[in-house]
């Protein structure tokens, strides 16, 4: 079963990262980190890299598509090269997801056109402009189309596809060998709960390319 996590530069590196620790656990799998060209690809914070071990015309037809996000998708969002392997890849993909902004390259390929997915929250309206219908939700399941909320949503959309491509014990095993069991020491992980000082200190008066986050 190949799984195909295309990066670029500037993504998020739990978008990609936390899919494919679990991903990789699964009995058969092979997750491959593609780019536009194989080598390094830089992260957001710009002092982290991740290999690319091909090109994304390496995997026509990978069996799962994970797109991350970051801010770097919005340089995605005119790639004719990147979209149309994304929109080919799904013509005969088992699963196409996506963490955080991840949806607006699925969005801007055309594969959610009226259809519900989420997005990190400072990007839903990014989404909409994009033709898809933006819901305030973690994970998003709609037919073979998964989408993950913010950065740490993707562990979440991951651990779901794994049980639906091996079964919930497979998935739940995985869940314990990477011993995910959150319990963050704030209740903060939303705009909807964050204080309002804590959200002006993400958000700011900064355009959303500048603000810090995906």
């Amino acid at each position: 079963m190949e799984i195909a996590i295309p990066l670029f530069d500037r993504f998020t590196a739990l978008d990609a990262i936390g899919p494919y620790q679990v991903l990789s656990a699964l009995p058969g799998a092979t997750v491959r980190f593609l780019a536009a060209e194989p080598g390094p690809v830089r992260t957001d914070n710009g002092m982290l890299t991740v290999l690319a071990e091909g090109r994304y015309e390496d995997a026509p037809e990978p069996e799962v598509l994970v797109v991350p996000g970051g801010p770097g998708t919005r340089a995605l969002l005119s790639d004719e090269r990147l979209l149309g392997w994304v929109r080919s890849a799904h013509e005969s993909s088992r699963y196409t997801t996506s963490v955080c902004t991840g949806s607006l390259v699925l969005a801007a390929a055309g594969l959610l056109d009226g259809i519900d997915a989420t997005t990190y929250w400072a990007s839903r309206d990014e989404l909409a402009a994009l033709g898809a219908q933006p819901v305030a939700e973690r994970v998003v399941e709609r037919g073979k189309v998964i989408t993950a909320a913010g950065v740490s949503a993707g562990i979440d959309m991951a651990l779901r596809l794994a049980e639906l491509l091996a079964g919930t014990q497979t998935a739940q095993a995985i869940q314990l060998l990477i011993e995910y069991d959150p319990q963050p020491p704030f209740d903060t992980g939303s705009p909807d709960k964050a204080p309002a000082e804590v959200l002006e200190l993400v958000t700011g008066a900064r355009p959303p390319e500048e603000a810090p986050g995906p």
